[in-house]
């Protein structure tokens, strides 16, 4: 799951530095790399729903398992959030729960083929309504459901994931587009594989000595 995020996060930066960048060999090399970057998103494998970590013995007996695979969307008055729990829905309900405050909410879902199984989520980026909110159990699956206070996009789901979107951001953000772009080059140069890493090189030999010469002023 990490290395997936991961791999999201770099061809979203890598479509950001196409937008600013000018000179056709670096585009070319962002190119390659975003064909490279979609391929292998597309050929991870999909999510499994029993991707959970089994993390301590219940006084209930048996296991609580705490849930780490989640996907999540939002509607103008939703964000909802969806748990795949195989034969969830031969569960009696009151073995579903969900407590909510106004910044986050904890699933409990007792005796699940022997296991407990938890989610908590703190931190929500923005407040939601309690009242509103509640839960459905489907086929394999629940949704639980966090009624917007105001009917505006969220980004991501919690602060801690905007604080670290904010940090990363920030790494090439610069005031000067051309440090920005070249921060970026970095990171893609010290995180890229060996032909990357030639790829890079080669770009940037070549630019300096069509600087040296004249050709071109030195921008990358």
């Amino acid at each position: 799951i990490l290395f997936l995020k991961q791999l999201q996060k770099d061809l979203e930066e890598v479509k950001e530095l196409l937008t600013k960048a000018t000179r056709k060999r670096l585009r070319d090399v962002l190119m390659t790399e975003k064909h490279k970057l979609e391929l292998e998103i597309k050929n991870q494998p999909p999510l499994k729903p029993k991707d959970v970590v089994e993390e301590e013995k219940s006084s209930l007996g048996g296991y609580t398992v705490k849930i780490n695979n989640y996907g999540w969307d939002q509607s103008d008055k939703f964000i909802k959030i969806y748990i795949s729990l195989n034969g969830v829905q031969k569960l009696p309900a009151e073995n579903v729960q969900v407590n909510f405050t106004e910044r986050s909410f904890d699933l409990l879902v007792k005796n699940l083929n022997g296991k407990n199984y938890t989610m908590t989520f703190n931190n929500l980026l923005k407040p939601i309504s309690v009242e509103g909110s509640s839960r459905k159990i489907k086929t394999d699956m629940v949704l639980v459901m966090c009624r917007k206070k105001r009917e505006e996009k969220w980004e991501c789901l919690t602060q801690v994931e905007k604080e670290s979107k904010e940090k990363e951001k920030a790494a090439y953000d610069t005031s000067d587009p051309s440090e920005g772009l070249m921060n970026l080059l970095k990171k893609m140069y010290a995180e890229g594989d060996d032909e990357m890493k030639r790829t890079i090189n080669k770009a940037w030999v070549e630019s300096r000595e069509k600087q040296s010469k004249g050709d071109i002023p030195m921008d990358i």
